[in-house]
């Protein structure tokens, strides 16, 4: 739990509250948010997870060396978005992200994880 301090419009007015919040958005007591099918916050290792887009399109070198000093600097801000369809970790944004972790040498990255179905799947992939 924790407290915040919340300054009101009238000067020396100050009221305290407390909030709970959990690591994957889900209300605590509630059941977690994998269990209902919302995406959950994994850090992977970058050769689990299958980059089917990779070979569509080529990454902005510019955008990668900004990423990568960026990463470096402050750290990964944004995860990418994979899909696991049956323990395969599909990854179809954040090329310029992933890339810019290879570069630098970094074993795992950020994700934002969702389960799908192997139709979610041949969506994505169309």
């Amino acid at each position: 739990m924790a407290n915040f301090v919340l300054q009101l419009p009238k000067p020396n007015t100050f009221k305290c509250f407390s909030i709970s919040a959990s690591s994957n958005g889900t209300p605590p007591g509630s059941s977690s948010s994998s269990e209902r099918g919302g995406p959950v916050i994994l850090e992977l290792p970058l050769d689990k997870i299958k980059r089917p887009l990779m070979r569509t399109r080529a990454n902005d070198p510019n955008k990668v060396k900004e990423l990568a000093d960026s990463i470096k600097e402050i750290g990964l801000q944004v995860p990418i978005d994979v899909i696991e369809v049956d323990g395969i970790y599909y990854g179809f944004s954040g090329c310029h992200r992933y890339e810019a972790h290879q570069r630098l040498g970094l074993p795992t990255i950020r994700c934002k994880v969702r389960r799908g179905t192997k139709e979610t799947l041949r969506h994505h992939l169309r």
